[in-house]
This record gives structure tokens, sequence and C-alpha cells, in this order.
């Protein structure tokens, strides 16, 4: 089985990382766990604008100042980040995906870990976008 594409998205805005919290329900990748917006790569799809449209559906941001971060690999997903400024407040965002939204310190993304007032606990990252975090900050 050939790896899925994906399109991801860093959002950055004052040094902070805008993430969702995934829904917690089985059956979806790292249920329950802090994870960048993004997705699927549709068929005839560039990953430009792919990123665009998923952000846009996930929280409502219509950004066109994308730029290409780079490559994240494992066994079943290709990712393709590209990082840009997140130029409104959270309170202009409307969440359409996940359970909850947050801006994460480098200090938040370095631990592995945030606490969610929805949730009401400490919430994991994802590993992935870890890792692709942790590589954005040691290039930034």
């Amino acid at each position: 089985m050939s790896p899925v594409h994906v399109a991801i998205a860093i959002l950055t805005r004052e040094d902070k990382f805008l993430m969702q919290l995934r829904d917690d329900i089985p059956g979806i990748a790292y249920p329950g766990y802090w994870a960048l917006f993004g997705g699927h790569i549709e068929p005839g799809e560039t990953p430009e604008v792919a990123v665009a449209r998923e952000v846009l559906e996930e929280i409502t941001y219509n950004c066109r100042e994308f730029t290409f971060f780079g490559l994240d690999q494992d066994e079943k997903t290709i990712r393709h980040v590209f990082h840009a400024p997140l130029t409104v407040e959270l309170s202009q965002l409307v969440l359409h995906e996940g359970w909850d939204m947050q801006l994460l310190t480098p200090e938040d993304i370095r631990a592995g870990r945030c606490y969610s007032a929805k949730s009401g606990d400490m919430r994991l990252l994802a590993p992935p976008p870890q890792r692709i975090l942790l590589k954005f900050l040691a290039q930034s």
C-alpha cells in the first residue's frame, strides 16, 4: 500500500503555534492528541491548494501566504508541510474540526503536552506534529 499524501499547516502568531485538539473518538489517527491543521490532498489537487483548502474548511482562515517548509514521512503518510502567519485573533476563527484549538508555546512543543480547558486536562502532542515543530523551532 502506498503512503497517503497530506498537506499540513504550521500557523504562527507571536511565536506560538496554532494547534487543534483532535476529537477523542476511536478510529481516527491520534484521537485526543494535539495536532496541526491540514488533511488529505484530493486527486488532482496540489499540496499548496490542499493546505489552503483544509485550513479554510477546518477553521475558516483564508490564507494564501503559505511557504513550503518541507516533507515529513513515515511508512503510512507523506506530509507536505507549509507555514504561514496567523494574522487574526483566535476569536475570529471558527473550529469546524476537532475538540479544541489553542496557541501552544515552544515550551509546550518541547514538553510534548499542553492543557486544554475544553478537555479539562493535559493532552499529549501527536508524535508527527511534535517532530515537525521541533524541526521548525530548530531552524527558526
